[in-house]
């Protein structure tokens, strides 16, 4: 029996209306007011931040304010990316019962293979590579990420369709390790299009969407079923746009943790990402955490384990980090995709001796 999934389409909208869509569309399925739902979206010309990455350290703001380009953060973890009319976005919310699967990151396999499958019926040799995403001949096609929000599951990727990497590479700062490995002109080099492999025998937009929900069908047995969206999740949407997600707060909340006096930081890179450490320290010695920041490219879900963990470290001996990131992870309800706790672990550790 195929689980029916609607379908939606948004179409273009701003960058912090799009993810403040998605902030409604977890919350109504949470809450049992839509069905299990796939949407497409397109984005202006924009500059994503991951949820928890620092905006100073990842984007070039005012390169990005002189030339229209929109900043906002999303609600998902990773790295920060650059979005414009040649990509298409997609995404998935659903029941965790609907597909049985309990690991995040047994979903991702099964969405970007099946994503995949729905790019090889455009004619595409399209291949899933852990741990997010989907690849041509050994360059990315599509960027992927997601989380649980309790029983809900939302899970969202960027399809290459056509790029402006001149463009995308002024907007973003590359991390210095990739520009050691490669240098700059490879972090666009690494990507390819749909325009770029099929070129004149590109087809339309809505035979792409077509293509990928085949893919989502067969590769997960579930049906799509054309649907709208509702007068509720619409107005969650605005809600969740201007109390929050549409804010200069929330798209700078972590900007540049390394200003001020007595900041101490540090840097762990692991398999699975970038984890910074930020901390400043009290008491007799300065032995005693203050405050802690931890900022990165990761994925944790949920999002918030990360604010959750700076808090249990406040008013913890320097000697005892590492024991209380362990005693944190082993009781908190947590699903880690990328990044262990000796990853945010050595970070700090790194912060303490810098």
């Amino acid at each position: 029996m195929t689980r029916p999934f609607r379908v939606i389409d948004t179409g273009a909208r701003s960058a912090r209306a799009n993810i403040a869509f998605d902030a409604a569309l977890i919350e109504a399925r949470r809450d049992g007011r839509i069905p299990d739902t796939i949407r497409f979206l397109e984005f202006p010309k924009s500059a994503l931040l991951g949820r928890h990455q620092a905006a100073s350290q990842e984007i070039r703001t005012d390169y990005c304010k002189a030339n229209g380009i929109e900043i906002a953060r999303r609600i998902t973890g990773g790295g920060a990316i650059y979005f414009d009319e040649g990509q298409l976005g997609w995404e998935l919310v659903f029941s965790r019962r609907t597909l049985g699967i309990e690991s995040l990151g047994d979903v991702t396999r099964a969405i970007c293979e099946a994503v995949a499958m729905g790019l090889r019926n455009l004619g595409v040799a399209a291949n899933f590579r852990p741990r997010n995403d989907i690849e041509v001949d050994g360059r990315k096609i599509c960027g992927t990420g997601g989380f649980f929000d309790g029983d809900t599951i939302f899970y969202q990727g960027t399809l290459l369709i056509d790029s402006d990497p001149e463009t995308m590479v002024k907007a973003l700062k590359v991390p210095e390790e990739k520009l050691a490995k490669r240098g700059l002109s490879e972090a666009a080099q690494r990507m390819t299009t749909l325009k770029a492999l099929q070129g004149d025998k590109l087809l339309p937009r809505d035979a792409i969407k077509q293509a990928l929900l085949r893919g989502l069908a067969d590769g997960l047995g579930i049906e799509a079923v054309p649907g709208a969206t509702t007068a509720d999740e619409e107005h969650m949407a605005k809600h969740h746009h201007n109390a929050e997600i549409g804010t200069d707060e929330f798209v700078y909340e972590i900007d540049d943790p390394a200003a001020g006096d007595g900041v101490l930081a540090g840097t762990h890179t692991g398999p699975g990402g970038t984890v910074r450490a930020y901390l400043r320290l009290e008491g007799v010695g300065e032995k005693r955490v203050r405050e802690a920041l931890i900022t990165g490219d990761f994925f944790v879900t949920p999002p918030r384990t990360v604010m959750d963990l700076e808090s249990a470290l406040r008013g913890v001996p320097v000697d005892d980090i590492a024991p209380t990131v362990e005693k944190f992870f082993a009781a908190a309800p947590v699903g880690l995709l990328t990044i262990k706790p000796a990853d945010f672990a050595a970070a700090l550790s790194a912060a303490i001796r810098a």
